[in-house]
């Protein structure tokens, strides 16, 4: 069994990705780290523990994480996940308690508690991430990986028409804090990036049978799931933004779902213009290698994907 620490900013999508987590036989779900992203941090840590009580799960731990990118303001995220932060699901106010332990103490704590096993899903900005690796350099050799819901690379039309970012080829969780994903990027932890290339492909869609199972269902999460679709819907976009960040989950179970490619990566931390862009040096000659070199989410098995999310949503 694989064991991750999911760190979030829940975000419907950030929601659907707990409830992944926590039902996947594959995975143990160590903890729930939050962050300021999607929403303000007191939010987020809010709306994880929401969820958590939704399906039963409030023995997992839940700490409150950065509630600011690390040098520059919060932006406002363009894109609204709703009055709640949930798609308008509106679930009861939690009664477990937070984590008496910051979020990015805890990440210093649970990878040293079990060294060379644990892998960060990284499904909001990576403030918290980057906090620990600076605070306790030491975790980046201990950390068996990271997976990010992360960047946008140019490998196809959808990396940027759907770019989610405020500026013209950003993607969200790097624009909002670019001196954390360069952090990460660079930190020599072994990073797998699922940008927008792969997480926010037209593919990425439920059929209307798909969506009539979760509407029948009794499982609350089914149900949030299929309030999610009908509020995004109403707004003229596609269902996949209710899962965006189910593919960092999904990658944990089974890295056959998306083929990645290697490249060299730099994080734009200046430009109006780029601010937050990720990007690749595909160059055939004078490449630039000083640039860190991760794992690039090049294409993936979307029919797989959405039957193994249907799956553990409605098991």
């Amino acid at each position: 069994m694989k064991k991750i620490i999911l760190d979030c900013d829940p975000g419907m999508d950030d929601s659907m990705a707990i409830v992944m987590a926590a039902k996947a036989s594959d995975l143990e779900l160590l903890a729930v780290t939050t962050v300021n992203g999607n929403y303000p941090v007191d939010v987020t840590c809010v709306n994880a523990r929401k969820v958590l009580e939704m399906i039963g799960r409030s023995d997992i731990p839940v700490a409150r994480g950065m509630a600011n990118p690390m040098v520059r303001p919060s932006p406002r995220d363009p894109f609204t996940h709703g009055a709640d932060g949930q798609a308008e699901n509106f679930l009861p106010e939690p009664s477990m308690p937070l984590s008496p332990m910051h979020a990015v103490d805890m990440i210093i704590s649970l990878v040293k508690q079990y060294p060379g096993e644990i892998t960060v899903l990284c499904t909001g900005p990576m403030s918290n991430l980057a906090m620990a690796m600076t605070k306790a350099p030491e975790i980046k050799g201990l950390l068996k990986g990271v997976i990010a819901i992360s960047g946008a690379f140019g490998l196809n039309r959808y990396a940027f028409a759907n770019a989610t970012g405020d500026t013209p080829q950003s993607e969200w969780n790097v624009y909002v804090d670019p001196e954390a994903a360069q952090i990460v990027y660079a930190s020599g932890t072994p990073l797998v990036a699922l940008g927008l290339d792969v997480a926010t492909h037209f593919d990425v869609n439920f059929s209307e049978e798909d969506i009539r199972a979760f509407q029948e269902s009794d499982l609350p999460e089914a149900g949030f799931l299929y309030q999610a679709i009908q509020f995004v819907h109403r707004r003229g976009f596609e269902a996949y933004c209710t899962i965006i960040d189910c593919m960092a989950v999904g990658y944990a179970i089974d890295p056959t779902l998306v083929e990645t490619i290697q490249g060299h990566v730099g994080v734009e931390t200046q430009s109006p213009l780029t601010l937050g862009m990720t990007v690749l040096d595909s160059r055939h000659h004078h490449v630039w290698t000083q640039l860190p070199v991760i794992e690039i989410g090049a294409k993936a098995d979307y029919h797989r994907f959405l039957r193994l999310l249907k799956q553990l949503v409605l098991a």
